[in-house]
This record gives structure tokens, sequence and C-alpha cells, in this order.
């Protein structure tokens, strides 16, 4: 039997792997070599993955016992997850962190970083969406620049006076992807009907999916809105070619650097007077895999990173995910206010082990709608038996 030196074992336990995914402002990677830097005894390995591929990856390296120690997680797919056994359960460690304290974590957060009453991934941090507009561009449709749209007939009424398609300019922007970035903006149309993804056969699911068939097929909103990314809505209306854009704050540094225009952002518009406000809940949690070599230090990031979370707003464009969080002198303190109180709203996906598979029977409900390859009700009805299915 081959024997292993206690040096080569040392080594070994001060190397962290830490998977970190694209985005506009990277957190976790910023957070990694931050880290490294107050650690030299720590090796610490970033690799960047691709957010479309982030679950594929992870399974594969579970599978093949050559994981990273940790990894970022969209938050509805923390369930999924922990579900297939592929991450630590982090409630022991918690018991003894001096770090993190989970009865400070937000209820919507901490549920999607939960399965079967053990947490098993850590909230970096909390997004939602809300409208933002251009003032100057209401201003000269003859708009008033503080009264932005609060329900559907007003933002397709605004939109519509905003367009200007012979220039390139359009009343809207937002993401109808067909992936989970097209699900996390459609819910919130779904649930102000008061239907929601466990009921996307009902009335109220439907009209969600005409809703923004109109706004595609009388091009108010902008044509690329089917293969756009939210991050590239954000750039339609930064360049202005879109007077309004549904997007989260994760977007405001682009936008305040970006805009040459008078800016605002508002909540998002409700079906009508008197329907209920929604929003999506976003943010990835960050999981230790159970394939890690070094768990304990891999925790140890967690709770640096947890540490950091005064940071979230000011510097990367997230709402914190606790209670006692305290944001020092918040940019954007409009935006911030506007921000908070739509997270009120905020509705978590899932949880659900089998979130991928009802995420895309809703994204690709929706795109068939909005191209013309079924009608609503006839896609709507066969996304809710498809949902059916993912939970039985």
């Amino acid at each position: 039997m081959m024997s292993v030196s206690p040096a080569a074992l040392a080594a070994d336990q001060q190397t962290l792997n830490v998977w970190t995914v694209d985005e506009p402002n990277p957190f976790t990677e910023k957070m990694a070599n931050e880290f490294a830097k107050q650690h030299p005894d720590v090796k610490v390995q970033i690799r960047r993955v691709g957010f479309a591929a982030l679950n594929d990856e992870a399974m594969r390296a579970v599978m093949s016992g050559n994981g990273p120690d940790v990894v970022p997680v969209d938050n509805p797919n923390t369930a999924m997850f922990a579900a297939r056994g592929a991450l630590i359960d982090l409630t022991p460690f918690l018991a003894k962190s001096k770090v993190i304290d989970a009865k400070q974590i937000f209820p919507g957060p901490l549920k999607n970083a939960t399965w079967n009453g053990k947490v098993y991934a850590i909230p970096r941090g909390a997004n939602t969406l809300a409208l933002y507009y251009n003032q100057d561009a209401f201003k000269a449709a003859g708009l008033d620049p503080n009264k932005p749209p609060q329900t559907w007939d007003e933002l397709y009424s605004d939109a519509k006076k905003l367009t200007d398609a012979s220039k390139g300019v359009y009343g809207l922007a937002f993401s109808a992807i067909g992936t989970e970035e097209g699900t996390f903006q459609f819910l919130p149309f779904i649930q102000t009907t008061g239907a929601d993804w466990t009921s996307l056969g009902s009335a109220g699911a439907i009209r969600a999916a005409q809703f923004w068939q109109k706004l595609l097929d009388d091009k108010v909103a902008s044509p690329d809105t089917l293969s756009h990314s939210q991050s590239e809505a954000a750039a339609t209306f930064i360049n202005g070619n879109a007077a309004m854009d549904i997007d989260g704050p994760w977007e405001l540094p682009a936008v305040s650097k970006g805009a040459k225009f008078k800016w605002a952002v508002a909540l998002l518009p409700v079906e009508k007077e008197g329907s209920p406000r929604a929003s999506a809940l976003g943010e990835q949690n960050h999981a230790i895999l159970k394939t890690s070599k070094n768990p304990e230090l891999a925790f140890e990031f967690l709770e640096y990173m947890y540490s950091q979370r005064g940071r979230d707003w000011n510097e990367f464009g997230m709402l914190p995910p606790s209670k006692d969080t305290v944001t020092n002198d918040p940019k954007w303190p409009e935006a911030y206010k506007v921000f908070n109180e739509q997270m009120q709203y905020a509705r978590g996906r899932g949880p659900n082990p089998n979130w991928p598979q009802i995420s895309k029977a809703i994204y690709t409900a929706m795109q068939q709608v909005l191209t013309h390859q079924a009608d609503a009700p006839t896609a709507m009805k066969n996304a809710a038996a498809e949902v059916d299915k993912a939970t039985k």
C-alpha cells in the first residue's frame, strides 16, 4: 500500500478550488482573489464556467470525483443539487459559525438555499426585477418623466409612444430568451395575474403570454427580445435603442456609467389596478461539493464572502441577503429604495429538485407563443402538463 507523506497531505489541504461564472460584476472571482491575498498559505485555483453550462459541468465534476471545492449555484437549482447528493450539508458548519447566522438571512434567499430542512448553500446576495426608464425619452414623447407606467395597459401605451422603428428605437427591452433568464423575466407577469408556475394552464398565465405576444407583434418591444440575455437587453437601453428595460440591480453600474440620458427605476407594472405585485427572486448561492477535499477551508471561504455582504449593493449591484446588513451611503439611492420595495414582492423559483425541467417548460411555451408556433392557450396548457410530470 502506497503511503502519503504528511507534507503532501498538508499541501493538499491548503489548495482551494473555486468555480466562478461569467457575469458583469465578477463577485466570486474578486472574493477568491481577496481570500488568497489574506491567506498566503492557501493556493486558490479559479476556473470560470459559462452560466448556461454550470449545472452540467458541476454534476460531471461530482460524478468524476475531481470537482472544485466551491461552486456558485443559481438559487433555484440548489434543491436539484442537494436532492442528488451533490452538496455538503452546511447545517453542522453553521451551528459552529461565528460569522454566519442563518436566522438573519431573509426568508426567500434562505428557502432557496435549503432542502428537506437542511441548509446546503449560502446566499451571496439577492436581486429582483424592476423597470428602468429613460426620463429624457419620456419627456420628448410628451410623457411625464416622473410617472412611469403602473399597469400593463400603461406599459403598452407608453412603449408605443416611445417607439420609433425607423430610428431603431423601441419602447421596451426585456429578455424572452429560451433559457432560465427568460423564465425569470416571464414569471412576474404570470404572478401578477394571480397565477404561478404551478398553474401555467390558467386564464391568468395565458393572458401573460398573450400580453408578451402583443408587445412583440406590435413592434413596441425590441425584436431581439427573443434572443437577448438580460445584460444584452440592458445594453439596448443604455445605447438609447429602447426607452424602457426590465432588468435587475446588477445592471446599475453599467447603466450609470454608460447611459447618456437621465434615467430612473420604477416598480414592475401590474396587470391592472389592484392586481398583486410580483417580481422574481434571483441571485446565486455558494455551495461546497460533496467531493471537496477541503470542506473546512471551503466553508471558511464561504464565511469570508458572507462577511463582505455590506459591499453587495455599492460594488456589485446586489441587494444584501440578510436583515442585519448595513449598506453605508448606498449608491443610486432612489434605485436602492425601489429595488428594496420590489424585493417585498419577489418570489422564489421552486424550490424543487426538478426546477430545470420546470423552467424549460415555461420558457419553451413562452417562445412558442412569441414565435407563433402555438397559440397561448395550447402552449401554456402543454407547459402545465410538463410541470405536472416534473413534480410527481
